[in-house]
């Protein structure tokens, strides 16, 4: 990659986002940490047109408000592949929206492609065999080695021509104005974190099935792992993984060969966090009964016997037409859309367009089978 695509000075950065805001269309990328560190942040954006690639690095940076300004540019059209994650992680780290989108994700779900991965689209499409070496790399190193960078440009170089691909096809198919409205809601994504950090240990899979003090036990040892990995600002699973917490939370061992004996639980753990670990159970068996967390569980609503009745005849002419468009059922119109619909139970097409989770190209497709179906 020649050293002046990688964009590392303010002076640099405005006169390529300038460039490029005289462009038809421009695809971007994003890369991360999540995978290496506690504090996530973007260590790289990627920028490529139909002729070149460039490789912004925020570190050096700091200011990035012309490439938020190009974002936000709807004479701009911005193309991404999956643009949900770097839509939000774009919004979290620098407030930055973008508009006029074109999603080769979301468009090719609806072409009907079964393979929707960045590497097979552009295998079938461009005959371009990306690798996959750099998959779960650690972008926040510098410096990055050429290798890596390549790596990085690869994401977007060939995304302006599987847009053009892509968009001729769903053309043909009379599809494209169903990507352009899926689109069109990307640009109301935003970043939403966790409401509450302290409470992260009841989102572990299979926490809710622990008794009180269990799951207290659980609490401790969560809150300890997210101190050290802040400490320490290492992702949390590389200090220990959700499945350790939660087996030492079931067996609540009061001592190491306790600690080393518990299913689950490797020995190269046991011995280098038993300490840390045992004092976590010891804090969640010294707790009051009172002091014990519980799950709060959501009231149900009444009982509509005739609601899955409704949401099957919903279901069954959904697959239907999805079988004949040669489309995945859960893509063309999901559960919890086909719920929202039963629930709503609307007797003509206007009321039908007044819920809110069906898409205006949905209602002209699905919406006089769907009106049959709740008949």
């Amino acid at each position: 990659m020649p050293v002046d695509s990688y964009i590392e000075h303010p002076d640099q950065l405005g006169e390529v986002v300038a460039s490029l805001r005289g462009e038809p269309l421009v695809a971007v990328d994003t890369e991360a940490a999540s995978f290496h560190k506690y504090r996530d942040r973007i260590y790289l954006v990627q920028l490529s047109t139909p002729t070149r690639t460039l490789i912004v690095d925020p570190l050096p940076l700091g200011n990035l408000s012309p490439l938020g300004e190009l974002l936000a540019d709807a004479g701009v059209e911005k193309v991404f592949h999956d643009a949900d994650y770097d839509l939000r992680i774009l919004d979290r780290d620098y407030r930055f929206r973008a508009t006029h989108l074109f999603d080769t994700r979301i468009a090719a779900q609806l072409a009907g492609e079964q393979a929707i991965g960045l590497a097979a689209l552009l295998e079938k499409y461009l005959g371009v065999k990306l690798s996959k070496e750099h998959q779960k790399a650690d972008w926040s190193r510098r410096p990055l080695p050429p290798d890596m960078l390549a790596y990085a440009a690869s994401d977007t170089k060939h995304l302006p021509e599987l847009r053009e691909k892509l968009r001729a096809r769903l053309n043909e198919m009379g599809r494209l104005s169903w990507v352009e409205e899926e689109c069109r809601r990307l640009e109301g994504l935003r970043w939403t974190g966790p409401a509450d950090a302290a409470e992260g240990y009841l989102r572990i899979k299979g926490s809710k099935a622990l008794a009180g003090r269990q799951l207290a036990a659980l609490r401790e040892l969560y809150l300890w792992r997210e101190n050290l990995a802040a400490r320490q600002d290492k992702a949390p699973f590389r200090i220990v993984g959700n499945d350790v917490l939660l087996a030492v939370s079931r067996s609540l061992p009061r001592t190491q060969p306790a600690l080393s004996a518990t299913p689950g639980v490797p020995p190269s753990l046991a011995a280098r966090y038993g300490t840390m670990l045992l004092e976590g159970v010891t804090r969640a068996l010294d707790l009051d009964e009172s002091a014990l967390p519980h799950v709060e569980r959501a009231a149900r609503l009444p009982r509509d016997p005739n609601f899955e009745v409704r949401v099957e005849r919903l279901k069954a002419f959904r697959n239907r037409i999805a079988a004949e468009l040669g489309i995945d059922p859960g893509v063309l119109c999901g559960r919890g859309t086909l719920e929202a619909v039963a629930r709503a139970q609307p007797r003509d097409r206007g009321e039908l367009a007044s819920v809110g989770e069906l898409r205006t190209w949905q209602v002209e497709l699905l919406g006089e089978g769907f009106l049959t179906a709740l008949g």
